[in-house]
């Protein structure tokens, strides 16, 4: 049954004005939030690398097509724009549902209230009004197109569309996780609060965990061991008992790796060891290296940090006890930018898993790998584009010494490491990120070290308004220092 030309009419202009509703609400909605609307591009998994040219592109479309919707002579061009787009957005929000439904829809206004099974249909909708107002259009056009070539024209569209979008996915998501442009990939939620505590000071430190269990030391009471379970409701206190000596310290430092305990001072250059089972404690070594960063690996070996004797820079290295105290320095591992010694400046860390040695610079965009023996190298990047160190460095004769004349940026702060994966504390608000979200909380980026990947990000809410400063991961747990507070969270199950 043929329908009258006045009755298409009337359905073409119907399906035209719902179209520009349609368009010029979203591209109103999204200029009138366009901060918010930059925000949710860049936390989607499929755009978050074009997020700032796509956020001026598709206002522009929208407004664009909504105009050659509303003159007559140009609203076939109008509905065959408006049909391409949505199987677009459609075809957007069907990947978003089958790789990552947890991330926000970026439309705006009434539309961004919609679930995202919701807004699929409501797109598929308007995939079928607009090819109807295509159909419609050609039969009532001069040429009088058959049902089947526009069908099939239609169908040439929609796939094309389709496949356009999947492969800006699949080119977004090799940019994100290789080539990242410092946009960030938050997953939404991916822990839950197991316990915390307050210790009353914030002078703890986290010294170690193993099985379940976290231990800390504490810089004023450097003797005493407090132990937690994840859940932190059971807790333990150890005193840690040292040969009587005449030796002197000016900053003793813990580090647990059960079932030995080291208790250190690189200023003065020895090391104490013992077991956790009754935590005494007996000289490991003594005046063979100071160093300024240390990390058990063993029984008898460990990484280090120390000050080159010739070069006044930092070297890392490897100290072995066994018949007798070894040090074996690389000084090859570290890349001097400006002075080698504050440029260079950074957290080391033993990754139990794959035996690697994992240190990270704090004013650079770059992590070094080595193994245990210290004979191989390589490089990781973190996602901040900062590639050279901004700090000055001026001379003090009056201290014979060094000192940084303006203030650093950080990029990256504390770290740690379990499995694949290298955790780092932002120094650096990334690309389309809140201010007042990033006031609020802390955030931890996590890379695939043996990849050479960036993977995701997440937030760790601010404690009495304290950022992290400090924390470990152990399997699925994860431990921050907050202030005067230990909290624990468990990553959600299968969320790797």
């Amino acid at each position: 049954m043929k329908l009258a030309v006045r009755t298409q009419s009337v359905i073409i202009e119907i399906i035209a004005i719902l179209y520009i509703l349609l368009f010029v609400y979203a591209a109103v909605s999204k200029l009138l939030d366009f901060e918010n609307f930059q925000v949710q591009l860049g936390q989607s998994p499929l755009i978050s690398s074009f997020a700032g040219p796509i956020s001026y592109i598709v206002p522009l479309i929208e407004i664009g097509i909504s105009i050659f919707l509303a003159v007559p002579r140009f609203r076939k061009i109008g509905f065959y724009f408006g049909f391409s787009v949505m199987v677009l957005f459609s075809a957007y929000i069907f990947i978003m549902i089958t790789y990552s439904p947890f991330v926000p829809c970026s439309c705006g206004g009434i539309l961004e209230k919609m679930g995202w099974n919701a807004h699929l249909y409501f797109n598929l909708g308007f995939v079928l009004l607009g090819g109807l107002g295509i159909v419609l259009l050609e039969k009532s056009g001069t040429k009088n197109r058959s049902g089947l070539n526009t069908a099939l024209h239609l169908l040439v569209i929609a796939s094309s569309s389709a496949g356009f979008i999947f492969l800006v996915y699949v080119s977004s998501e090799k940019m994100t996780h290789q080539r990242n442009n410092f946009t960030r990939r938050f997953h939404h939620h991916p822990t839950t609060l197991l316990g915390e505590t307050d210790l009353g000071f914030n002078s703890y430190y986290i010294a170690g965990t193993s099985q379940g269990k976290v231990f800390l030391g504490n810089h004023s009471t450097p003797l005493i061991v407090t132990e937690f379970d994840s859940a932190l409701r059971q807790k333990k206190v150890y005193t840690i008992t040292i040969p009587k000596t005449n030796k002197k310290y000016h900053s003793l430092t813990l580090s647990v790796l059960p079932p030995y305990f080291y208790l250190w001072d690189g200023t003065e250059a020895f090391v104490y060891s013992g077991s956790t089972t009754n935590w005494k404690a007996k000289i490991w070594m003594d005046q063979k290296a100071f160093f300024t960063a240390f990390v058990p690996i063993s029984s008898d070996r460990s990484s280090i940090r120390a000050i080159s004797s010739t070069t006044k820079e930092n070297v890392l290295g490897n100290l072995t006890v066994k018949d007798s105290s070894n040090v074996h320095l690389n000084h090859t591992l570290l890349s001097k930018q400006i002075d080698g010694l504050f440029d260079t400046d950074g957290t080391l860390l033993y990754n139990n898993q794959f035996h690697k040695i994992i240190y990270t610079y704090y004013y650079r965009n770059q992590y070094v790998i080595t193994d245990t023996l210290m004979k191989t190298k390589a490089l990781g990047k973190t996602i901040d584009t900062t590639t050279r160190a901004a700090i000055k460095i001026k001379y003090v004769q009056s201290l014979q010494g060094s000192k940084i004349t303006v203030p650093v940026v950080t990029v990256n702060k504390r770290t740690a490491t379990y499995g694949h994966y290298l955790y780092i504390h932002a120094g650096l608000l990334g690309r389309y990120e809140p201010r007042e979200v990033w006031d609020s909380t802390s955030i931890i980026d996590v890379y695939d070290f043996t990849t050479n990947t960036y993977a995701f990000s997440f937030y760790i809410d601010d404690k009495a308004k304290k950022k992290i400063r400090d924390f470990r991961v152990e399997n699925d747990i994860i431990y921050t220092l907050n202030g005067n507070y230990l909290l624990s969270y468990r990553f959600k199950k299968g969320f790797y």
